[in-house]
């Protein structure tokens, strides 16, 4: 899908640049507020730039995963192409 990640990297403690299939590219800030429950692991910067690409989805080695289409909606409608993750 047009969607689909196709590459990420760390820029800064926090913020990953992605890139996706149709060429829109932004940057996404997780802020230390997102980090609960399931994603309380993402409170560690070094695991936040850890992400890969697998299948289209920015993931982590410990199986954590964040929905394309939503970081792609939020970073497309976003006038800087950021996409900032709060709680």
């Amino acid at each position: 899908m047009y969607w689909d990640v196709i590459e990420v990297r760390s820029i800064a403690p926090r913020e990953l640049a992605v890139q996706f299939e149709d060429g829109l590219s932004g940057v996404l800030h997780i802020d230390l507020s997102f980090c609960t429950g399931v994603f309380d692991p993402l409170r560690n910067d070094q695991l936040v730039g850890s992400a890969q690409v697998e299948n289209g989805v920015v993931v982590w080695p410990n199986g954590l995963d964040l929905a394309p289409d939503t970081m792609y909606r939020e970073i497309k409608r976003s006038p800087n192409r950021r996409y900032n993750l709060f709680r």
